[in-house]
């Protein structure tokens, strides 16, 4: 089972904005790209077809806290941690680095709150739905040490 998942992508200039630096609203970007591609490397997708019928993740909470610019063309990895899972919730924690810097500098963190919901037919409405033995036999909360650990370097 996956409780972390790290996802290298470079900064391009349309991610920044008039000051040069990453606009803010794309770190939410970067999250949701870090999350498919945890998904990805776990065998089913954001958006997926299961049992009948559409299961997919729809936030319900995200936040971001900016410790540093990050500018166009540097090379970052997004750590995702899982931080909580429910039966029908899973909580992610998101750290920012740059990609071989030295001493190693946090410049953003994130979480996202999702909700697994299903469809049972076109034009149906999502509803909240448990996670299904597919997926959720692949995921699991981070160990309490680690999590514990990084509220540490929080403070």
């Amino acid at each position: 089972m996956a409780y972390e998942f790290r996802y290298e992508r470079r900064i391009e200039f349309s991610d920044t904005d008039m000051a040069g630096i990453v606009h803010f609203a794309n770190f939410f970007k970067f999250m949701e790209a870090a999350e498919h591609a945890f998904y990805l490397s776990l065998g089913f997708s954001v958006h997926d077809l299961m049992g009948g019928r559409v299961v997919t993740w729809p936030r319900v909470a995200a936040e971001c806290r900016y410790r540093h610019p990050l500018r166009f063309e540097d090379l970052i990895e997004v750590h995702l941690l899982v931080k909580e899972k429910r039966r029908k919730s899973i909580r992610y924690l998101f750290l920012f680095h740059k990609v071989g810097e030295e001493p190693r500098c946090e410049y953003a963190r994130g979480s996202i709150t999702v909700v697994c919901a299903g469809q049972e037919a076109p034009g149906m409405p999502y509803k909240a739905i448990e996670i299904p033995e597919a997926i959720g036999s692949k995921i699991e909360t981070a160990p309490e040490a680690v999590l514990a650990a990084l509220e540490h370097e929080e403070k």
